[in-house]
């Protein structure tokens, strides 16, 4: 499978660091959840525009991460992210975290459109036609 990677660079800062010096691990989430915004920006499409438009938002159902080494203040970091899945309402994303070609982190994310009801909603055409090109299904 070809899969489409965007990359997303993030430098490290004190307020990402833990008491040891290594980015917390909850952190490295909200690097990937830029990352995935970015990507969909990148397709052309604007997460508060979804809303306002289709009435849909994007939900994390499931968070896999594997960790391999730790990045530290100031580490310039590199999110790949490639759309692995989408169907219906459902797309997932893998996503690693390198440093100097090193890879740190890696996870498997999974996504639900939702309407503003929180119930499963199928992604609208319009946004398929955006992201489909970006997926490998």
């Amino acid at each position: 499978m070809t899969h489409v990677t965007h990359l997303f660079p993030v430098r490290v800062y004190y307020e990402d660091t833990d008491h040891g010096g290594v980015v917390y691990y909850a952190n490295y989430l909200k690097f990937m959840e830029r990352a995935r915004t970015e990507f969909l920006r990148d397709a052309g499409l604007e997460l508060d525009a979804l809303e306002r438009e289709f009435g849909v938002l994007f939900a994390v159902t499931e968070a896999h991460l594997r960790y391999m080494r730790p990045a530290r203040f100031n580490d310039l970091l590199h999110v790949e992210s490639a759309l692995v899945h989408l169907r219906g309402a459902r797309l997932a994303f893998a996503q690693r975290i390198v440093r100097d070609g090193a890879l740190l982190v890696e996870g498997d994310i999974r996504l639900a459109c939702i309407g503003r009801d929180g119930r499963a909603r199928r992604i609208p055409r319009p946004v398929l036609a955006r992201i489909r090109p970006e997926a490998s299904e």
